[in-house]
């Protein structure tokens, strides 16, 4: 039901969801105020925090410019990389539904804007301590062969409203998710009108004061009873959506006979076009299930079993007129085919953490470690724009001396007595700045020292490495300290591609297109079938293969760098690691590897190289045949005596 009114009957689910929503959003105020002054410093404000044991109750001193190290240290880390994903099968024979499902998923981060929301994410987390990636299925998409896709964007912490008490959002239970949309958008996607409505939270969407055309849309996601995701959604007082178990597929049944119209207008069985939805665990297909070969082939709509007929009980029949009891046979029928409906039933939000810290669902601020040396660099950098504007030169002279203010280079001063001369005279008032830009720099020193960056992970001039090699040791020394935030940062990606396979599993129903690139840089295209996961036990109940690994490529950083790899390719052909760089088979293994991380003119090369050496293979056949006088060479073998063969 969608539009209630909190004054309905039945409109008091909104009200409790309003009061979760205030009595959490309370308890997280002192979280998003300290939001808030994150995103001032790292946007350089000139405000100057007091003293914590001042005194001075006056307004808050202003900086007269700001040397921002917060918004330098934190551009310092950030990195355009990703992990990409690794699948990993847990048994020998799911290996090749591993490497399909991790082409797939490799292919959905090229689909999907990734790098944009890397790009964002890089910044958000070690200003915030973390965010969040937000995983729908949009089944509103189509294109001309699938129905709906997956969707993935990335949700600020001020957007995530999280249940008091709880560290883990898989042991929450409820997570409200704040969404800024347009009036018009709701209306389409919900059928309900909220024209008369007003936006209850602009910072949702990074706003100061409310728009006009917008409201906030609330998602509040649950556990229900039987364990599985519900969905609560609302604007102010209007319901939107009441889903017990929004991740449950939806069965279509025909009014008059019951039977499934799933994906049909008109059911199969009476031809009826009235279909009532509900929620079901299983679905019974209305044709074969295209299954791929090597995976078992299709599925038949159909199954045979063996049933005993209509009204026999255990398999025992009494003779009404005897009352004798006999073993009754049973009979080999065709029905329906049963399979269940994956359901991923875990929270479409997966958390990024800066660096682990208890008692927090995300983790530590890198701005909360640096706040005091930045504020105390603002004060510094002020004391010495103060000292500056208020040196300069003064000049002394009698009340009589008359003096040109003038911009020409001969100035005249008039004076009545050579007494007037001995007044004259100009004074330089000399600033010492030594000390407090000596304090600003170490409050900078420290902030990098805080946070474990070197000149040389900043590519300063590093007057301590005095070699490459040297250079590459602070590097890595600097990155030694940075390596929690990498770990973590790999490990939400990793729980983010799990959750993309779960939903991908769940709801793709058809197959896919997939790409798989060779190790010689060819690509072979195949097909991700969500039905190839599908497996049936020795007892006969179908089951889903999901029990993969997910982890992240730690090559994929690298490979993401064609540059660098380009230039690796190059080196190892240089050292032999190929073979012999001049032989044309170590060429063509070169120019392959090149080819697969997308060198230009690569692959051309390579099929030139190929082309000489059969050309060459060739030759050096023919020569062999020649030298052998076998049939075909056109010539005689060659009478070592000098005769011409046994004729001669």
């Amino acid at each position: 039901m969608k539009g209630k009114k909190q004054g309905d009957k039945e409109g008091g689910k909104v009200k409790l969801w309003q009061e979760r929503l205030r009595k959490n959003e309370a308890a997280m105020r002192a979280e998003h105020e300290m939001m808030e002054k994150r995103a001032d410093l790292y946007n350089g404000t000139r405000s100057i925090e007091k003293t914590p044991d001042a005194t001075s109750t006056g307004a808050a001193k202003k900086a007269s410019s700001v040397r921002n190290i917060v918004a330098e240290l934190v551009e310092s880390q950030v990195s355009a990389n990703f992990g990409l994903p690794k699948v990993t099968a847990r048994r020998e024979a799911h290996e090749e539904l591993a490497r399909i499902a991790e082409d797939f998923l490799i292919d959905e981060t090229d689909r999907l804007p990734f790098e944009v929301m890397n790009d964002l994410d890089e910044r958000i987390t070690p200003i915030q301590g973390g965010d969040y990636f937000f995983v729908e299925w949009d089944s509103d998409r189509h294109t001309h062969d699938t129905s709906g896709e997956l969707c993935v964007s990335l949700l600020h912490p001020r957007q995530v409203i999280l249940q008091d008490g709880i560290n883990d959002i898989n042991d929450m239970d409820f997570v409200i998710v704040q969404v800024a949309m347009t009036k018009k958008h709701v209306q389409e996607k919900y059928k309900v009108s909220v024209e008369n409505e007003q936006e209850e939270e602009p910072a949702s969407r990074g706003g100061r004061s409310s728009a006009d055309d917008v409201v906030t849309v609330n998602f509040g996601y649950f556990r229900n009873k039987n364990g599985g995701i519900g969905r609560y959604t609302w604007v102010n007082d209007v319901e939107l959506e009441d889903l017990e178990d929004y991740q449950a597929r939806k069965m279509k049944k025909c009014k008059t006979c019951g039977g499934n119209m799933t994906g049909l207008d008109t059911c199969p069985y009476c031809g009826g076009t009235k279909a009532e939805e509900s929620d079901s665990e299983y679905f019974e297909p209305f044709e074969d299930l295209p299954r791929s070969e090597k995976f078992g082939g299709p599925i038949p709509m159909y199954e045979d079993v063996w049933e005993y007929p209509e009204g026999v009980e255990n398999g025992i029949i009494m003779d009404p007129l005897t009352g004798e009891a006999y073993e009754a046979q049973p009979e080999r029928v065709s029905r329906a085919r049963k399979i269940p409906y994956y359901k991923p039933d875990i929270y479409p939000i997966v958390p990024r953490k800066n660096v682990s810290a208890w008692g927090k669902v995300l983790g530590d601020s890198d701005v909360d470690k640096i706040a005091d040396q930045q504020n105390t660099i603002k004060k510094c950098d002020t004391r010495i724009q103060e000292k500056l504007d208020k040196g300069g030169s003064v000049l002394t002279k009698s009340k009589n001396t008359k003096f040109e203010k003038t911009d020409a280079e001969l100035k005249i001063l008039n004076m009545d007595n050579p007494a007037e001369m001995q007044m004259f005279s100009v004074q330089n008032l000399q600033v010492n700045t030594n000390f407090d830009q000596a304090a600003a720099e170490d409050a900078y020193e420290q902030a990098r020292r805080t946070l474990g960056i070197t000149d040389s992970f900043q590519g300063r001039p590093d007057r301590t490495a005095t070699s490459g090699v040297a250079k590459q040791i602070a590097v890595q020394q600097s990155a030694g300290r940075l390596e929690s935030k990498k770990v973590m940062k790999n490990a939400a990606y990793a729980d983010l591609y799990q959750v993309m396979f779960k939903f991908l599993l769940a709801y793709s129903d058809e197959p896919r297109d997939v790409r798989h690139k060779n190790a010689d840089g060819s690509t072979t295209y195949g097909k991700f079938n969500k039905y190839d996961f599908l497996a049936q036990d020795d007892a006969g109940e179908w089951y889903w293969i999901d029990d993969f690994l997910f982890s992240v490529d730690n090559a994929s950083s690298m490979a993401g760098n064609r540059e660098a790899m380009w230039q690796e390719t190059r080196m190892n052909l240089r050292d032999g690691a190929f073979g012999n760089p001049n032989d044309l088979r170590t060429l063509i293994m070169f120019w392959g590897m090149m080819a697969k991380q997308h060198y230009p003119f690569a692959t051309e090369t390579k099929e030139m190289l190929e082309q000489q050496l059969q050309e060459e293979q060739a030759q050096m056949q023919q020569m062999q045949m020649l030298q052998a006088g076998m049939p075909g060479s056109g010539l005689a073998p060659v009478n070592m005596t000098g005769g011409m063969g046994n004729g001669m």
